[in-house]
């Protein structure tokens, strides 16, 4: 009976938020943005310098997946866009 009420007790306890907060916050997606604008720099050596993944900036930019002439134009993104989650 004890094993069950402690079951009981476990389930009824506050979760912990499943999905963790934003990588990367609104600045540092326009940083990237404009530090992604100029050719010597690499996706890899932006994302060290923010200590985010490659990845992060991948799904925080997206428009790098059009090449980088895609952020040579400018675009208005008032709020921090959320990384796409592929479904496998």
């Amino acid at each position: 009976m004890q094993g069950t009420n402690e079951g009981l007790d476990a389930a009824r306890a506050p979760r912990r938020p499943t999905r963790p907060p934003a990588a990367i916050t609104e600045e540092q997606v326009r940083h990237a943005r404009d530090l992604l604008t100029r050719p010597e720099n690499t996706v890899t050596s932006i994302a060290k310098l923010l200590g985010v993944s490659r990845n992060t900036i991948y799904n925080y930019v997206p428009e790098l997946k059009g090449g980088r002439l895609a952020l040579a134009e400018p675009t208005s993104t008032p709020e921090l866009p959320q990384p796409t989650r592929s479904e496998d």
